[in-house]
């Protein structure tokens, strides 16, 4: 399994460790995600969730290959089931981002209360490239954050953007070097077992409660659209191109 999890000092810690796929995410890796979300979730003893990844690596996106073999199918999928347990995680959730960012790699920081990212960072949703539209509600949240003319530059043309492009759009809380973030994050994690639990989880419910029905609804949607989309001939086209590493082309299609 590439997604290693540990509780230490209040912090539930959710590791993606798959180096050597660049922190490419599988189904079975969505899966054990949101398992540990879940368990975070009921376990008293925790006062916050913890994301990182790799040095050098936070997340590459999906694994293509995983995701052409098993595609993700209906609300119920791995995927989703990840997506809607990040988005209910009653509890903080804070994401140390120790290197790119790619694809859900950055979406999914979206749903997360304190984000660090590392000097080194490099965020990016190439999702039109490759035939697909925008997931986790990044159609939505997106463009509430950085205004509708930034989010075409990173949605519609897939522009990648540094660490401190995400704290001035506020993706992220902070910039620091790429050594230094995860032990940074931690400490801010920490910060919740001084905190009474119950006023944070309220908090954060009040915090979210005018958005979180649309999230979910736009969640939905999105997903609509890029399963349609997987099968779609501009897709075919682009995942061709990656796996035989030239350059895709869209002239044919109108």
């Amino acid at each position: 399994m590439s997604i290693k999890t540990a509780t230490l000092n209040g912090v539930a810690t959710i590791e993606i460790a798959r180096p050597e796929k660049k922190n490419a995410i599988t189904v079975d890796m969505y899966a054990a995600m949101a398992q540990a979300l879940a368990a975070a979730q009921s376990d008293a003893a925790v006062r916050a969730v913890l994301i990182t990844g790799q040095p050098g690596i936070f997340s590459s996106g999906n694994d293509l290959e995983d995701f052409m073999q098993r595609p993700k199918q209906g609300m119920d999928s791995p995927v989703f089931q990840f997506m809607k347990a990040l988005v209910s995680c009653e509890k903080p959730v804070v994401a140390a981002v120790t290197g790119a960012a790619i694809g859900i790699g950055t979406t999914m920081l979206l749903h997360c209360d304190l984000v660090y990212v590392s000097d080194e960072a490099r965020l990016a949703m190439p999702f039109t490239s490759l035939g697909l539209v925008p997931e986790f509600a990044s159609s939505l949240i997106f463009p509430q954050l950085a205004g509708h003319v930034k989010a075409a530059e990173k949605l519609l043309l897939g522009d990648p953007f540094t660490g401190q492009d995400a704290v001035d759009i506020g993706v992220a809380n902070a910039v620091l070097p790429a050594g230094e973030v995860v032990n940074h994050a931690r400490r801010m994690a920490e910060r919740f077992n001084n905190l009474p639990p119950g006023a944070v989880r309220d908090s954060k419910k009040l915090m979210r409660r005018a958005s979180i029905e649309k999230v979910l609804e736009t969640i939905g949607v999105e997903g609509g659209i890029f399963s349609e989309r997987l099968t779609s001939p501009e897709a075919r086209e682009a995942f061709s191109a990656f796996f035989q590493k030239r350059k895709p082309d869209f002239s044919q299609f109108s």
